[in-house]
């Protein structure tokens, strides 16, 4: 079932943001590399202007081993490159985690679970005992960080690694060549996307993260298999069989997408050569940062 992989790899974006890696390396060429059958060809996009190129590269941000995915255009387009741009700063996460636990802790003196209608705490329950976890485990906290955790948990137990990401390897890489690194994003910004999402739009999130347990191992291999044969189209039909809540789409993704096409516009304007890594999800399907920056009449060239 691949309905609620918007809301899971929502959860994945925050891990990234906010969870240390429990393996980081020192440099990325230490890590085992995943024999494939096949090269691994993630897909790449060229926006480009008299003076300005970007590279749109989309990443998975946890996996359950490294990859060789920097090879080919997409290697020639990180060396070409004089700025990493990532979601957020990949260097903060002692000052992150301080801001997720300070805005996920509950405000209005009820639990987490007193909050829930009685068919969501039923399977919400269900889902702890299933986990190993104390029923009052996140009773202090929002239901946005409670689907963070619930997201996590499984794919950690499965040996998904943040330090396997592509998100980590790119921003090593870049550190190791003195790239100047930029962030679209603030921790505050990304993290008050989830806070500031309605109690019962939470109570949603919550409930298609629970849905999506059973089947969630098999719905990332399948989107991880896509992102490695640069198959863009195939991503987003994953993605995007059957929508999520308007409201998370719209806070997790389409929002977001805009926010980032406008940062391009304006960033087309100063000369030099930009490697943009961003979840894959963003570059994929219905209101992806491609269709929109066509929408602007500015074209992203898929290069690989």
């Amino acid at each position: 079932m691949r309905t609620r992989l918007l809301s899971l790899t929502a959860s994945l974006a925050l891990c990234t943001l906010a969870l240390p890696c429990s393996a980081r390396a020192e440099k990325p060429a230490s890590l085992p590399v995943e024999t494939e059958a096949r090269p691994v060809r993630p897909a790449l996009w060229k926006v480009a202007d008299e003076d300005t190129t970007i590279w749109l590269f989309g990443t998975i941000h946890v996996l359950p081993e490294a990859v060789d995915w920097n090879s080919g255009a997409v290697a020639q387009a990180l060396t070409a490159s004089d700025t990493l741009v990532t979601e957020v700063p990949m260097d903060a996460q002692a000052k992150t985690q301080a801001i997720m636990m300070r805005l996920s802790q509950r405000e209005d003196g009820k639990s987490l679970r007193d909050t829930l209608s009685p068919e969501h705490r039923a399977s919400y329950e269900a889902a702890l005992r299933k986990l190993g976890l104390p029923l009052g485990a996140f009773d202090r906290t929002d239901s946005w960080f409670a689907a963070l955790m619930l997201s996590l948990l499984p794919l950690q137990a499965a040996g998904y690694d943040l330090a396997h990401g592509v998100d980590t390897q790119v921003s090593e890489l870049a550190k190791a060549r003195g790239m100047d690194h930029q962030a679209l994003e603030t921790p505050e910004y990304q993290l008050g996307q989830f806070e500031n999402l309605p109690p019962e739009t939470q109570e949603t999130y919550l409930a298609e993260v629970i849905e999506g347990l059973p089947t969630m191992e098999a719905d990332i291999t399948e989107m991880v298999g896509a992102w490695k044969a640069g198959e863009a189209q195939k991503l987003a039909q994953i993605l995007n069989e059957q929508e999520s809540d308007p409201a998370i789409r719209e806070a997790l993704l389409t929002t977001r997408n805009r926010n980032w096409t406008a940062w391009l516009e304006e960033r087309l304007e100063t000369p030099g050569e930009v490697f943009l890594a961003v979840g894959a999800g963003h570059l994929a399907g219905k209101d992806s940062v491609q269709e929109l920056l066509a929408r602007e009449g500015i074209t992203a060239e898929r290069i690989q």
